[in-house]
């Protein structure tokens, strides 16, 4: 394996392991590796390929295709795709196996306990990170803190939001607030 595979595998494989809570819960985490730690790619690439992930269909986990596609082609995809997505397949088919055998034990009450509040803490981690490398300056990102208000308070549709985000966005460019 060269050295480029076999750093992302090493970058991706114990990321694998700790993602609690969903992919997303590691995005501070692949970000951070990826952009500061091994300068694979940009601020604005690493947000282009995430924006790129959210739009296609499929698990937010499959940035890492597109971080290994940038660092070393087809190959590259593979094993960062494998990486990622192996080692927590095959734990996640032993805990479940556990689980099912062990349902209601004490140790399982406590465990699903103690792991929310670390899958929130990792979420939050990943909207930081997400909104600090915003382009737009505060402008954008007092529109998208106020969006995501809009969204977990209200009913309005998400298509809206974004469109009206878009909007204020260019007004507050225009108006040279931004």
């Amino acid at each position: 394996m060269s050295g480029q595979l076999w750093d992302l595998f090493t970058t991706f494989v114990p990321i694998s392991l700790v993602t609690v809570g969903g992919g997303q819960t590691t995005l501070a985490e692949i970000q951070r590796q990826v952009v500061d730690q091994h300068h694979w790619m940009t601020q604005a690439q690493f947000l282009n390929a995430f924006a790129i992930t959210r739009m296609a269909p499929g698990p937010g986990s499959l940035l890492v295709t597109l971080i290994g596609w940038q660092v070393a082609g087809f190959w590259g995809a593979a094993v960062a795709s494998l990486a990622m997505f192996g080692p927590t397949a095959i734990l996640l088919f032993v805990i479940a196996y556990l689980w099912r055998r062990q349902r209601g034990a004490k140790w399982q009450l406590a465990l699903e306990g103690g792991l929310r509040p670390i899958a929130a803490g990792m979420m939050a981690a990943a909207v930081y990170v997400l909104i600090r490398a915003l382009e737009g300056g505060w402008a954008a990102q007092a529109i998208t803190l106020a969006s995501t208000g809009a969204v977990m308070f209200t009913r309005v549709n998400a298509l809206l939001l974004v469109a009206a985000g878009g909007a204020a966005l260019i007004l507050c460019q225009t108006l040279g607030l931004a």
